[in-house]
């Protein structure tokens, strides 16, 4: 199977693939361009055609492609957790009452509407779902899980993990080879 052919999920017993738009190989100067755009996003073509060598209109083609493809997603501001009121980040472990596509469906829609959740990840091991959550303070922390996640569908299990340091945090993705 081709590799633009991706696993999308089941629908009533069978699988579906859900194609997607054929991904051009990244070479040498698009991994460049990727690494310098997360390290700026707010760069300029300008100064980005020169730092990776090429002219103006070949880079903002690369970028554009690499746009369309879904290899770029996106560009945002990054926000100091401590200026807005959620200085505290705590990783809470879930467990469910079953694993029926069922029930991580309706935990999903739930989970996607709860703003103090930055993450949430469908795990293998010992529990069901990783979460990331940023909070103000300890005292939020037991509104957060009792009030909303334990009430969330289907589980019946959380371990909590408060983080007292934060050593590395950073959503760059080491594009060269």
């Amino acid at each position: 199977m081709p590799l633009h052919h991706l696993y999308h999920g089941k629908k009533q017993g069978r699988i579906v693939r859900k194609e997607r738009n054929s991904v051009h190989a990244l070479d040498k100067l698009d991994r460049r361009i990727l690494d310098l755009l997360q390290l700026d996003g707010r760069m300029s073509m300008t100064d980005l055609a020169d730092k990776v060598g090429l002219t103006v209109t070949p880079c903002i083609e690369r970028v554009k492609r690499m746009e369309r493809e879904g290899v770029i997603t996106g560009y945002y501001a990054r926000v100091n957790p401590q200026a807005v009121d959620a200085g505290l980040l705590v990783f809470v472990e879930i467990s469910m009452s079953s694993k029926s596509d069922r029930t991580f469906d309706d935990f999903r829609r739930e989970i996607l509407c709860i703003p103090q959740v930055q993450e949430c990840h469908l795990v293998s091991g010992d529990f069901d779902y990783l979460v990331k959550a940023r909070i103000q303070e300890i005292s939020q922390y037991r509104s957060l899980l009792g009030d909303i996640l334990l009430r969330l569908p289907g589980v019946t299990q959380t371990k909590s993990c408060v983080v007292m340091e934060e050593v590395k945090e950073t959503l760059f993705i080491a594009a060269q080879k």
